[in-house]
């Protein structure tokens, strides 16, 4: 069964990025041929409204292929808030939050993402994790592409 993989803004944006350009494009690569899910979502989507025109037409681009769309619902609003509550991280992360509970809550296999910051953190993976457990969700796998193209 192929992966489904939820891909945060910074993973689109990767394409373009001299640091990460090489590695997002072999995952996407995969994409391509068919070897993986994409999952989007409509944050990722009104998050590239304010990118450069190149990269928003590289996320319309995918739909060519095999992608599955999810939208923010209150379900994901409220996991999101609850990340912030118990200090996962800062109020000012809220997208980053909403982005894994979106992943979480359409139980997808991994998120993918580039922020090493607030989200491929092993201290805020084991903050967001502890949250769903105690939730009643999965824990989710979070990794950065680099990791994903090399399983």
């Amino acid at each position: 069964m192929k992966q489904r993989i939820y891909l945060d803004t910074s993973v689109i944006g990767g394409v373009f990025d001299h640091k990460f350009e090489e590695i997002t494009n072999k995952l996407f690569n995969l994409v391509k041929l068919n070897q993986i899910i994409v999952v989007l979502s409509d944050l990722t989507e009104n998050e590239l409204k304010l990118a450069p025109l190149r990269v928003s037409n590289f996320f319309y681009s995918l739909g060519e292929y095999n992608v599955e769309f999810i939208n923010g619902t209150d379900e994901s609003n409220l996991l999101a808030n609850c990340y912030l509550n118990e200090k996962v991280v800062g109020p000012t992360s809220f997208d980053d939050c909403h982005h894994i509970a979106l992943a979480t809550i359409s139980k997808v296999n991994i998120l993918a993402s580039w922020n090493f910051k607030h989200i491929v953190n092993e201290t805020r993976i084991r903050g967001y994790n502890s949250v769903n457990l105690k939730l009643g969700y999965n824990q989710i796998k979070i990794l950065s592409p680099l990791e994903i193209i090399n399983l």
